[in-house]
């Protein structure tokens, strides 16, 4: 055991040429993260077209670090695709869509050939404003789960189809975003429409823990857990359920 005094305790520590390298390389992936990031960000600012910006920069999730403070954690890119094809299908250009609280599959929509977008009307919620670069200044509004009745007006009772990816695995956020759902989803009068393309109009996801299941159940009323598993980036170890009131390409009822 070594004692106060010994030589050993004062020998500066030093890194294998390797671990170096590997911080090396970290610092600067990071660096070029965050000037990319401001030169979009400042671009946002001063008004630029941001859906111009943001196809020009090719803006994916990967630009945006996750925030674990904040209960982000990110989507595979297979899963974000997924998530996002199975909103758009059978939309058409009337269709209004929300993403609350999943930038990553905003992120992916972004990515589609233009061709598979039927409709212009997709707008992001989140928390974090850094994602006003993504979606632009018309598409993107701050949100907050805990002020469910604090959304954009011309929202309100206008959304065809939502997903919504609560932050966290407690009940009183599920249930407090589910009021935020209520109040941007069309009336019940309406919801058994079609689109043009003769799909149901409306469609509703919700992505989160498989704890939450009896919670997820009673707030969204018709709403079944389904086959699709959820994956997230960074190995993300709680299991996560998809829930939604439609079967489709992409998933059947369990």
């Amino acid at each position: 055991m070594s004692g106060f005094g010994d030589d050993d305790d004062d020998e500066p520590i030093t890194l294998s040429s390797h671990a170096l390298a590997a911080l090396q390389e970290f610092k600067q992936e990071e660096k070029s993260r965050l000037e990319k990031f401001e030169s979009l960000y400042k671009a946002s600012e001063e008004k630029f077209d941001n859906k111009q910006c943001n196809e020009e920069a090719n803006i994916t999730i990967d630009d945006f670090k996750e925030d674990w403070q904040l209960s982000q954690f990110w989507y595979s890119d297979e899963t974000a695709k997924i998530l996002g094809k199975a909103l758009l299908e059978g939309a058409d250009e009337d269709t209004i869509i929300v993403i609350a609280s999943a930038p990553s599959v905003y992120a992916a929509i972004k990515q589609l050939p233009k061709d598979e977008i039927p409709t212009k009307h997709i707008y992001l919620l989140e928390y974090d404003p850094r994602f006003k670069v993504l979606a632009g200044n018309e598409y993107f509004s701050v949100y907050d789960y805990n002020k469910p009745n604090d959304i954009p007006s011309h929202l309100r009772k206008k959304c065809h189809r939502i997903l919504i990816d609560p932050p966290f695995l407690e009940e009183e956020c599920q249930t407090k975003s589910a009021e935020s759902a209520k109040n941007l989803l069309i009336p019940e009068s309406e919801r058994n429409e079609k689109t043009k393309n003769g799909d149901l109009k409306f469609k509703l996801i919700s992505s989160t823990g498989e704890r939450m299941n009896e919670v997820v159940l009673k707030n969204y009323p018709g709403t079944k857990m389904t086959d699709f598993l959820p994956e997230h980036k960074n190995g993300l170890s709680n299991e996560f359920r998809c829930y939604a009131n439609f079967e489709g390409s992409y998933w059947k009822f369990k």
